[in-house]
């Protein structure tokens, strides 16, 4: 369990710490001393280092800056080791020092802190290491991309591109400068859904929250209620079905991540 925490906290902390610190290397180092201390006082010195390994890993194979090289085969990995860890070893008898002083108590009882850390590194692995997966899954399947409002689905391209260059011979120069324009045209930043990387993290959350309190009514609404509110932008699709497919995938993905974190707290907590 204690393993599976160190782990989701260090690759959340690190995802964190690269999107929002102007200098990551402080960022990184403030993230790796508070993991040093949490595994000393906690005698947990080789899961706190084993989780700074795959927190390294996590970020060159996940970059932020161009499409992850291994895809969300990375995500993949991250799971089943934090799954083995939790169902292999499950809650230690002795936290260390922390153990002797530490008292955390629930509506469903008192909380370990083997369960605490494991809960915090799930939170914190849902705010942007999660928005990562999701889009190196939408990148994997070639996912029509709302962010950049020339991106089309891969076929689409190819077909445009296709009949761009059969139709050049014949375009005039007024038609070309015409064309140019257009092109360099600003466009607009807040055009797609760039609200998703804030709501993202927020519906994970929340997902995490209600499957644990086991609030599954009140979950199943806030779901649905998210396909009322994305209907207008999927019923404008036409025939090409992009939208309803870039809102498909991330939307399943983004829940499967959410659940399995919940899961993963909920199998640790009934150990």
């Amino acid at each position: 369990m204690i393993v599976a925490g160190f782990i989701l906290l260090a690759v959340g902390a690190a995802d964190l710490v690269r999107q929002f610190a102007p200098r990551r290397w402080i960022g990184y180092l403030t993230v790796t001393v508070v993991l040093l201390l949490l595994g000393s006082v906690s005698d947990a010195l080789l899961p706190m280092a084993l989780a700074l390994v795959v927190g390294a890993l996590w970020v060159w194979s996940m970059p932020t800056e161009r499409p992850a090289p291994l895809g969300f085969w990375p995500a993949v990995l991250l799971a089943v080791v934090s799954v083995g860890a939790v169902v292999g070893f499950g809650a230690r008898p002795d936290a260390g020092l922390i153990g002797a002083v530490w008292r955390l108590r629930s509506p469903f009882g008192e909380v370990p802190f083997d369960l605490a850390l494991l809960a915090l590194g799930a939170g914190v692995f849902l705010l942007e290491s999660a928005n990562l997966v999701v889009r190196a899954a939408l990148d994997g399947e070639h996912t029509w991309r709302p962010a950049d409002p020339a991106a089309t689905p891969v076929t689409a391209v190819a077909d445009t591109a296709a009949a761009a260059e059969t139709a050049a011979a014949s375009e005039t120069a007024a038609a070309t400068e015409t064309d140019a324009e257009v092109a360099s045209a600003p466009r607009d930043p807040r055009g797609g859904f760039k609200g998703g990387r804030l709501i993202g993290p927020l519906e994970r959350i929340l997902v995490l929250i209600l499957t644990l309190a086991a609030a599954y009514p009140i979950l199943a609404a806030m779901l649905a209620a998210k396909g009322i509110v994305r209907f207008p932008e999927i019923s404008r699709d036409g025939e090409t079905g992009a939208r309803a497919e870039y809102f498909l995938v991330g939307s399943l993905v983004s829940w499967v991540i959410a659940l399995g974190a919940a899961f993963l707290v909920w199998w640790a907590a009934h150990s």
